[in-house]
This record gives structure tokens, C-alpha cells and sequence, in this order.
């Protein structure tokens, strides 16, 4: 547009809010495919001196920019699927101990707690053994959903493996995390799985919970309390919260 002003498509707004004064503009678009992933806008470009080598080598500017667009995506997704559980959408147990490693240094320097649920599904198993491996891939994406949405923005949520979940709790006392493990198994009490499907089905689980620093001071150990105490529930009333050095709730 070497004159915006005979232009019928030219929107003053931005001129105006910043008493900027806009009079000619090259648009050139970043194409992938047939996809357009951003513009190369040019403003106020002495159009007399803009001729056609200018112009190649600005579509090949905007070539080679939409290609590193492109590859920088795939190059994401690729790396958010290294570290994301198929089935669940969770995050995977490999990015568990990457993502503890970082919290426990974190919460080292700055003096903070932080907490862990290791959650276990209870009689897992007949859900599989009754209805096959393909509603129990559903049912567990199904659980992984309703856990995140317990969560906060700067909670973890992970598929451990099989039927065990992990949720971090990053900056939260024992206390706060035993309120997150009470609204995980309400939750799970108070929900029906699988109703596409035709199912009802109703889930609980056995969560564990142990807090760093005062329960363990290594990711690998929070780890272990955790899973620890969730064995004790899991050996005595399923369906119930286990907390380091507190013992099972009554």
C-alpha cells in the first residue's frame, strides 16, 4: 500500500492512540503449507526505492522465518510429548524426578515446603478384568482429568504407572495438602466414570502424603514416604488418606 490513505482496508486506531502517522505499508505473509503463521509488516518504507529485488528478498525472509516457525513448534511438540503420559494427558513418571529435582532445590534456597499425593486406585484391576483394557484406558483418562481440575495453575499432576497418579504441590504445607488429598477422594466418591460408555462406574482410591522438608529432603524420598503411606491405606481400609508420621485418618 503505497498510500494507506486511499486504501478502503486501512484502520486508523492504531495511528491515533499513538499519534503515529502512518503512510505506507508492505505486508508480506509468513506462509507454512496452508497455514499463515504471522506477517512481516514494513512501514513507512520509501516506496520509490522498494523495487523487485527488495521485494525476493523479503519473500525469502518470510520464507525461511515461516520454516523456523514451523520447525520450532514441532521441535515443542515434540519435546511436550517426550514428557506427557498418552493415555492420561498427565504429565509422565520421567518428568516426576526432573520436575522434584527442580522443586526440592527451589524450595532448598528459598525455604519453602512442599507436599506429595501418591494416589493408587483401589480394585483397579476388575475394571479391566470385567470390561477390558479399553474402558480402563478410558476410566484412568478420566480420573487423570478429574485430578487436574482439582489442582492449581502451579500444581503437577503425573501418571505415575498403571493405575498410580502423583500430584506436587508446590509452597503447601502438610496441613494444605491434606485439604487437596480430602477434595481428590470427594471427588472421586462423588463421580461416575465411563457414561459414554453406558458405565457407572464408581472409583476410590488410596492416597499417600508427605511433606518435604520435614519428611524427606530428597526428591527420591518424598517420593518413597509417599508411597509408603499409600501402601499402609492400601493394606488396611483402602479408600482413605495416609499421612507421614501421622499415621491413617480415622
Amino acid at each position: 500500500m503505497p498510500d494507506v490513505k486511499n486504501d478502503p482496508f486501512f484502520a486508523s486506531r492504531v495511528d491515533d492512540a499513538t499519534k503515529w502517522e502512518t503512510r505506507s505499508v508492505v505486508c508480506v505473509p509468513l506462509r507454512s503449507k496452508l497455514r499463515v503463521l504471522g506477517v512481516i509488516q514494513l512501514v513507512n518504507v520509501n516506496m520509490e526505492r522498494f523495487s523487485d529485488p527488495e521485494l525476493f528478498f523479503l519473500h525469502a525472509l518470510c520464507d525461511y522465518a515461516a520454516i523456523a516457525i514451523e520447525n520450532a513448534r514441532w521441535v515443542e511438540k515434540i519435546q511436550e510429548l517426550t514428557i506427557t503420559d498418552d493415555c492420561t494427558g498427565l504429565y509422565n513418571a520421567r518428568h516426576l524426578y526432573k520436575t522434584l529435582e527442580t522443586e526440592v532445590y527451589r524450595s532448598s534456597r528459598f525455604g519453602y515446603e512442599f507436599s506429595v499425593l501418591f494416589i493408587d486406585l483401589d480394585h483397579f484391576k476388575s475394571v479391566n478384568d470385567t470390561h477390558g483394557h479399553l474402558i480402563g484406558s478410558k476410566l484412568l483418562a478420566e480420573i487423570g482429568y478429574l485430578i487436574k481440575a482439582q489442582l492449581r495453575l502451579i500444581d503437577f499432576a503425573f501418571r505415575y504407572g498403571g493405575d498410580e497418579f502423583v500430584v506436587l504441590l508446590p509452597q503447601t504445607g502438610k496441613d494444605q495438602a491434606l485439604v487437596v488429598a480430602k477434595r481428590l477422594q470427594e471427588g472421586m466418591r462423588a463421580s461416575c466414570f465411563c457414561r459414554e460408555e453406558g458405565l457407572n462406574l464408581n472409583v476410590r482410591a488410596s492416597i499417600g502424603l508427605a511433606t518435604y522438608p520435614h519428611d524427606a529432603r530428597t526428591a527420591h524420598d518424598v517420593i518413597r514416604q509417599a508411597d509408603g503411606m499409600m501402601y499402609l491405606v492400601k493394606n488396611s481400609t483402602r479408600d482413605n488418606i495416609g499421612i507421614a508420621q501421622r499415621g491413617v485418618l480415622e
